[in-house]
């Protein structure tokens, strides 16, 4: 308890400083400025108004167990006994929340996500499940008052998509999306079928934080910049020009290609965007390679090739392999009610981080 008081007391004092930060000529006169540290006194505050009640609760108990202590009026040792009781159970309740939020945060958890999906094995299918994916994500992008802005659609021709890539803008996306990166299963009877087989097929996910220019080191001279025509369905003005542009990164290999925009100018901001995340990625997976951490958690690494869930249809069944949890829900959650799944993802992160792992 006396070490979560330190750690409190010091996040409190900068809420002051905040405070008066805000207020300074100085900041009030640099808009940036202001909606960084005006940002950042936000995600303070929760913990500051918890710290507060916890303050006032333990306050209140100390109180109660001196009357218990020291009054021979039975009346008020009966009252003490009572309150105590009650502010018991408060306090442990604040403690344990106040823990949870003093993890260590996630400094992309506040970004919007970029992600890449891809129909894998399974062929046809593979890339009709991609549209499935694509589909959910949506919906549950719709649910939480989010944007989603597609960078690069190519239609396959039974259905769904080879490759969709898109950014999902809103409050905390990368926290909610960072762990549907892997390699998603399907089991179903697909449209071609005949015989009512079941087959298994996979489509690949790739969430990544939007990167800021300046967060990741690029020489401009390491990127070569081709400008081509627009190919399959997208718009009318979509094959008319060579508005769609491929950008690549030479000393990684890495090439992104845009072509959903309005204009040249729009999709090369959209590469540009993509290329900076998947630049920034490879750069952190080598890093942490070199040092020997295994990326993000034991959730997952967030590889491509790595399984981390399975969508059965005849069992209306979908289970998350990472930690285990099975629902018969997969009707909701293919329309985009995924709160459970995602909740329950981001308990498991916490409880690691609490035990250390």
């Amino acid at each position: 308890m006396e070490a979560l008081f330190t750690r409190c007391q010091k996040i409190l004092g900068r809420f002051n400083e905040l405070d008066e930060l805000l207020m300074s000529p100085a900041i009030l006169s640099n808009p940036k400025e202001m909606g960084k540290l005006a940002k950042e006194q936000s995600q303070l505050r929760q913990v500051v108004e918890s710290f507060d009640k916890l303050v006032q609760a333990t306050g209140h108990l100390k109180q109660a167990q001196q009357m218990l202590d020291h009054d021979e009026d039975d009346e008020m040792v009966a009252m003490a006994e009572m309150e105590i009781e009650e502010l018991e159970p408060q306090i442990a309740d604040l403690v344990s929340k106040l823990e949870v939020m003093l993890i260590p945060r996630d400094p992309h958890d506040d970004k919007n996500a970029i992600f890449e999906i891809r129909g894998a094995a399974g062929g046809d299918e593979g890339n009709i499940f991609a549209g499935d994916l694509f589909r959910m994500y949506s919906r549950y992008a719709e649910s939480r008052g989010w944007k989603v802005e597609i960078y690069e659609a190519i239609e396959a021709t039974a259905g769904g998509y080879t490759l969709i890539s898109f950014i999902v803008k809103g409050d905390e996306v990368y926290r909610f999306m960072k762990f549907e990166s892997g390699a998603h299963r399907v089991q179903r009877v697909p449209k071609t079928e005949t015989q009512g087989r079941i087959h298994t097929s996979t489509a690949t996910v790739l969430v990544l934080p939007e990167t800021e220019v300046e967060e990741v080191d690029i020489n401009p001279a390491d990127l070569t910049f081709e400008t081509h025509r627009a190919s399959g369905a997208g718009g009318q003005h979509v094959n008319k020009t060579d508005s769609a542009v491929r950008i690549t990164h030479i000393p990684t290999g890495i090439s992104v290609n845009c072509q959903d925009g309005r204009s040249q100018h729009d999709n090369r901001d959209r590469a540009l965007k993509v290329i900076y995340a998947r630049v920034f990625d490879e750069y952190q997976r080598r890093a942490d390679e070199e040092k020997g951490i295994e990326r993000r958690s034991k959730i997952g690494k967030g590889d491509r090739s790595e399984k981390i869930r399975t969508y059965n249809y005849p069992q209306n069944r979908v289970t998350d392999h990472r930690i285990g949890l099975t629902l018969q829900k997969l009707d909701w959650i293919v329309e985009g009610r995924m709160e459970e799944i995602v909740d329950a993802l981001i308990a498991e992160e916490q409880r690691s981080k609490l035990a250390g792992e």
